[in-house]
């Protein structure tokens, strides 16, 4: 599989590896000047470049940068974006400052990370009652907290 990726700005950078075994792909700002991220503001920034993947059975998953989450509190707005394959416009990140202290991002900083994922394309189709399973309608917190199965001392 390519991606094909399109320079909207000539300054732009494409998406690149730190290390050959890095799961994701550096994405980079493509800006004209810093732009400042007050406490608790999201802002769009610009990558300046738009994609064609070669395979249609795909999304493009944009993750947020640990080190830029854990040392500067910059995260996703979205947690994470999915960039579809047929998608050809120009891409932009949602960084959100969850820190107390407002954060510049500047021309080419690595923002985010890019991870190609498979899709599967299921037909959608409306039944009048699913199949009863051993968990049920059981939903949030019912498998409890541990691992570990408490046994009975008593």
């Amino acid at each position: 599989m390519k991606l094909l990726f399109q320079k909207l700005k000539e300054y732009a950078i494409l998406p690149q590896r730190a290390t050959p075994q890095s799961a994701g792909a550096d994405l980079c700002a493509c800006l004209d000047a810093p732009v400042s991220i007050a406490p608790n503001e999201t802002v769009m920034i610009p990558l300046g470049i738009c994609c064609q993947p070669s395979e249609h059975e795909c999304a493009m998953l944009v993750f947020p940068r640990s080190g830029l989450a854990s040392k500067y509190g910059i995260t996703l707005a979205n947690a994470v974006g999915v960039v579809d394959a047929d998608y050809r416009g120009e891409w932009f990140v949602p960084l959100h400052n969850i820190s107390q202290q407002t954060f510049t991002v500047t021309h080419g900083m690595r923002i985010a990370q890019l991870v190609v994922m498979p899709v599967l394309f299921p037909e959608i189709s409306e039944i009048a009652q699913v199949d009863s399973t051993e968990r049920g309608a059981n939903g949030f917190g019912s498998s409890g907290l541990s691992s570990f199965q408490e046994e009975n001392t008593q």
